[in-house]
């Protein structure tokens, strides 16, 4: 009997399909995985700092060692190689966060009354009215040295002179980083720690210098001498902003002033970053080639080339050790180094693996700065500009044709007006998110404000630095100043235009993931499977709509509660109300202050809604009758047992500000400790803090009643714990 032949079996088919699909596809994005690895150590660093609490200190090397154990295993085959390897770079930032974390010093202890802080300036920096230092190894009232640095405000009148180097002696009031303006804002505690800050004062009275020209930064010197030298010559605003473009320091600056850049989407030209590194870069390149150029002799044996490039990396170098080395300009000079070093080696400059390799470096050195703003939208647009100028390149080649002056000056402008677009359009979200606008004619304003920036303000700037050496710094601080004028004008003119903000809705932090991720997927792919990232994006500009703002917050220092209506937000103070939380509150609710609630004595019903329910704001010794409201609130200690939740001035006291949402079925709290856990950066929740700075202390008559309540009312539920009704 002839045996049949056999059937294939689909699944083997399918599967030889699929392998062959996969393996077309990975030879077509050759080359781009090695990208993803920083994305991914990024992705760690966050997944540290987003914790609940502080891993124990082995959980990093035990994920590292557990990623790389993995990776050797399955090293033979593909898939899961890739996986184990994702899993190495997410631990990797991972473990780069801890690491850090533990090499911070701790909290320090800050005292509750005035204190004769004494130690080392590390920095002056002036601003609008009067001069702020930071000192080094401080003592307080003759106690041992500190581990972290005081940054103190002297007085308006304080006309002591002070240099880095110097020994101050000032009596000060400390205060603790202020707590986040609401459960789930910027966390300035968090800054604080790894910026080595331990608590803020302002002066009581005028500072003392104990002693002269103590060790210093060279660096830091001369960054005063240049500004003292710029403030000689020009004035106000003018002297400000010069100062910021040569030293990086930008407290000078009105803040009126810096919010006409910043609405105007000129902000970057006071962050010193890629622009001001690469007008630097071919400044200098630019005259070290022409000079050699002019020698015949070097012209004909030198590589002026790379003379060049070198030459303007270590401009690059100085510039960035002059205006502070702060982030953005890390990362701008670690891509110079990329840069010079593809043109030495004859290889293109501006690529996504040079890109690759500077985040990579920053997330190991900086970890925490992956929760800034500058990680967040300076990454992004360069990845915009690689990617869309890799893109464009052949239209752009194509515009420019044979190279006549008026389509070189045509090509020129729609580079610029390129450039604006796409590092303004890929970083808006991000902007959006910590801000809460965007700018609509910030492309206009840029293509006036930069090529004035980089064809006189930077090139005036660099040339009175080797001037002030003769005291002739004059003769190019003056047309830097027109410079800077010129662009003040540009800034101011563009905000008073008609609607040049735009307020957005909150995007939640589930949906700034989503949109980075979808950015990174859409920029770095280089086959279709990208087009899904922009599905991505698509959702996540769409998740404010899945965000509800609070109906009520409550300060973290219990002196003041908001009230968020249709009509836009009311606010109840006790006291003067701090201007930082009334614009975070601002933000969050996208809402303009209508006025205060108006509360007298007795007390108010607050209603999101005029038909939804209400909680009730109190003062002290309120009725039982209270408790049949969807929650209680007060500015001042309360004795009052409910199966509501009750925030009072001490439950902020221990836990922070809160969030109130306000339901039919009760109200639910939130509040900023159970946001954010309990971190290293934290204060302990038994201890007192200080009022954030601006904010009117408790009256002193007032403290001995409110004690005595506070001891009597200790066994009462956290108003947290309390069940809805």
């Amino acid at each position: 009997m002839q045996q049949r032949a056999a059937v294939p079996i689909a699944g083997p088919v399918w599967t030889g399909v699929v392998r062959g699909r996969l393996a077309a596809w990975a030879e077509a994005e050759r080359g781009r995985f090695f990208l993803w690895l920083p994305v991914l150590m990024t992705a760690g660093a966050v997944a540290f700092f987003a914790l609940r609490g502080d891993p124990p200190a082995w959980l990093a090397p035990a994920l590292l060692v557990a990623a790389l154990a993995a990776l050797r295993t399955t090293w033979p085959r593909i898939v899961p190689r890739a996986a184990a390897s994702c899993a190495v770079a997410a631990a990797l930032g991972f473990a780069a966060a801890q690491f850090a974390t533990s090499c911070a010093p701790p909290l320090m202890a800050v005292p509750t009354r005035a204190v004769v802080a004494e130690g080392t300036v590390r920095a002056v920096e002036p601003l609008p009215a009067g001069r702020r230092v930071t000192l080094e190894a401080a003592r307080l009232d003759g106690s041992a040295p500190l581990d972290r640095r005081l940054r103190i405000r002297l007085r308006t009148n304080d006309a002591t002179p002070v240099a880095a180097g110097d020994t101050l002696h000032v009596r000060t009031l400390l205060m603790r980083p202020a707590p986040p303006a609401y459960p789930g804002a910027w966390d300035l505690q968090r800054d604080a720690f790894y910026q080595g800050f331990g608590a803020f004062g302002m002066a009581l009275g005028a500072s003392e210098r104990v002693a002269e020209g103590g060790p210093a930064s060279p660096v830091q010197r001369i960054r005063e001498t240049i500004a003292a030298r710029i403030g000689a010559v020009l004035s106000g605003s003018t002297a400000a902003i010069a100062t910021t473009m040569l030293t990086g320091n930008t407290s000078g600056i009105p803040e009126a002033d810096r919010q006409a850049f910043r609405n105007a989407g000129l902000a970057h030209l006071l962050a010193i970053a890629g622009l001001h590194i690469g007008i630097v870069m071919g400044l200098v390149f630019a005259a070290t080639r022409l000079a050699l150029a002019a020698w015949e002799w070097a012209a004909l044996r030198w590589p002026t080339k790379q003379i060049a490039a070198l030459a303007a990396l270590l401009a690059a170098a100085g510039y960035m050790l002059l205006t502070g080395a702060h982030l953005p300009v890390q990362r701008s000079f670690a891509m110079a180094c990329l840069f010079t070093l593809a043109v030495l080696v004859g290889r293109r400059a501006a690529s996504l693996r040079g890109l690759a390799l500077a985040m990579a470096a920053l997330v190991l050195l900086e970890p925490h700065q992956v929760m800034g703003v500058s990680f967040q939208m300076s990454f992004p647009a360069v990845l915009a500009l690689i990617v869309g100028y890799e893109r464009l390149r052949p239209w752009l080649t194509r515009l420019r044709g044979e190279g006549s002056w008026r389509r070189r000056l045509l090509a020129s402008v729609v580079a610029l007006a390129l450039t604006a677009a796409l590092a303004g359009t890929f970083s808006a979200p991000f902007a959006a998110y910590h801000f809460g606008q965007v700018q609509l004619y910030n492309v206009l304003a840029n293509m006036v404000a930069v090529p004035i920036t980089a064809l006189l303000i930077m090139p005036a700037g660099l040339l009175s630095l080797p001037l002030m050496a003769l005291h002739a710094e004059a003769l190019a601080l003056v047309p830097m100043g027109w410079g800077v004028d010129a662009v003040l004008w540009v800034g101011r003119t563009v905000w008073s235009w008609p609607a040049a903000t735009i307020q957005v809705a909150h995007m939640p932090p589930w949906g700034l993931g989503v949109l980075g991720l979808g950015l990174a997927w859409a920029g770095l792919w280089r086959t279709r499977v990208r087009l899904a990232g922009w599905a991505l994006v698509a959702l996540g500009l769409a998740s404010p709509a899945f965000f509800s703002p609070p109906d009520l917050l409550m300060s973290a220092d219990g002196r003041m509660v908001g009230l968020r209506t249709g009509d836009g937000m009311y606010v109840q103070t006790a006291g003067s109300a701090a201007g930082f939380t009334l614009d975070s509150w601002r933000v969050l609710w996208r809402a303009r202050l209508v006025q205060p609630l108006g509360c007298g004595q007795a007390p108010c019903d607050l209603r999101a809604r005029p038909d939804g329910p209400a909680a009730l704001l109190v003062r002290d010794d309120p009725p039982q009758s209270a408790c049949a409201a969807a929650a209680v609130v007060s500015l001042e200690p309360v004795r009052l047992r409910c199966a509501v939740p009750v925030i009072d001035r001490l439950s902020v006291w221990r836990e922070g500000a809160y969030a109130i949402w306000l339901a039919a079925d009760g109200a639910r709290v939130l509040s900023d400790r159970e946001e954010r856990g309990n971190r290293v950066w934290m204060p302990s929740p038994n201890e007192r803090n200080r009022l954030p700075p601006g904010l009117v202390p408790v009256p002193a008559e007032a403290l001995p009643a409110r004690r005595k309540r506070r001891g009597r009312g200790a066994g009462r539920r956290s108003p947290s714990a309390a069940s809805p009704r």
